[in-house]
């Protein structure tokens, strides 16, 4: 026959039950604060992401006013269409070097696997298997 519980056995059964619930509910709070407060730096973050959008137009817009204040410039001993042209060609060869330096910098970094890690992880394969065939 089993005994009643006693007084305290409810007690300690009712504090687990009450911890239980009460920690599922701050967990619950707690990801919704998160959510709250990513929420809101995703916001920060998008606005920030179109004011350096916004910069890096307006960079280029001036960008090329300088490169009109150049032209202008070397129009006043030269013909403008030679001036112009000076100035494209000389845009033209520092595209051509950035360009070079930016392909060997991809072909670097492809193929995109992180090959110190794979050799590592293959170390710790070989040095599993040599330990399990010394136990055998």
């Amino acid at each position: 026959m089993t005994q009643p519980q006693s007084r305290s056995d409810e007690s300690i059964a009712d504090l687990v039950r009450d911890m239980s619930t009460q920690t599922s509910r701050l967990v619950r709070d707690e990801l919704r604060l998160a959510q709250a407060e990513l929420t809101q730096k995703g916001k920060r973050a998008g606005i920030g992401v179109g004011e350096l959008g916004g910069a890096g137009l307006l960079a280029l817009y001036g960008l090329g006013a300088l490169f009109a204040a150049i032209i202008a410039a070397l129009a006043l001993v030269m013909d403008t269409w030679l001036a112009a042209l000076i100035v494209a060609v000389v845009l033209f060869a520092i595209a051509a070097v950035l360009a070079v330096a930016g392909k060997k910098q991809v072909q670097k970094a492809v193929p995109p696997v992180p090959e110190h890690t794979v050799e590592n992880v293959k170390a710790d394969i070989a040095e599993v298997k040599e330990a399990r065939s010394h136990e055998h």
